[in-house]
């Protein structure tokens, strides 16, 4: 009886293992997808909306980008990344920081920064919802700077909306409008002609 009792034990927790494993696959090919479409766009401009807690609350603007590089401009601030080196000017200083970000600081202005991040060292698991494919992504290491987060994309894999925890803290941001655009690789670099009096802060 008791072995029985062992061998149905097994087969249940092997059965949902199995389920975890099988969700987990599909979580991962949902994003792929949400992914190559992106990449297959070569350029794109997008409408966003950020809302988070706290004195920032909410914020829109437009975001172009090419690749990693893009440039996100809202009504107080525009920020230039190339790959590598990130600009923001505010425009209410008349300053522009130079900085060499961190993925957090990346995802924050750039939502489609987080479709790369899903590839390693994340945990995925999909869920449905009023239409749209919600998966959320959970940190191996619980100490990365974002350690949670939920992707959503519509059925035809586009994403619609990215909540990202940081500091115990959710920010959301929303995604619309997408629009193929040719870019110069020129233009995700600040240039100073744009801005001839700010002050240039090199926080690197």
């Amino acid at each position: 009886m008791k072995q029985i009792k062992y061998l149905l034990l097994f087969v249940a927790i092997f059965m949902a293992n199995s389920i975890v494993a099988q969700n987990a696959n599909q979580a991962k090919a949902c994003l792929d997808k949400a992914t190559a479409k992106v990449s297959n766009l070569g350029g794109f401009t997008a409408h966003f909306a950020l809302s988070r807690p706290g004195s920032v609350g909410r914020t829109s603007g437009t975001i172009s980008v090419k690749g990693t590089k893009f440039v996100a401009t809202t009504p107080q601030t525009t920020v230039w990344f190339n790959g590598t080196t990130q600009w923001s000017y505010m425009k209410s200083t008349d300053e522009v920081n130079v900085s060499t970000p961190t993925e957090a600081q990346r995802l924050s202005m750039n939502p489609y920064a987080l479709m790369t991040l899903y590839r390693q060292g994340y945990k995925l698991s999909m869920t449905t919802e009023g239409g749209a494919y919600v998966v959320h992504m959970k940190a191996t290491n619980p100490k990365r700077n974002i350690p949670e987060a939920y992707v959503t994309v519509n059925k035809a894999y586009q994403l619609q909306k990215i909540k990202i925890k940081q500091a115990n803290k959710w920010t959301t941001i929303t995604v619309s409008d997408i629009q193929r655009k040719n870019f110069s690789d020129a233009i995700f670099t600040f240039n100073k002609k744009s801005h001839p009096s700010a002050e240039i802060i090199d926080l690197r």
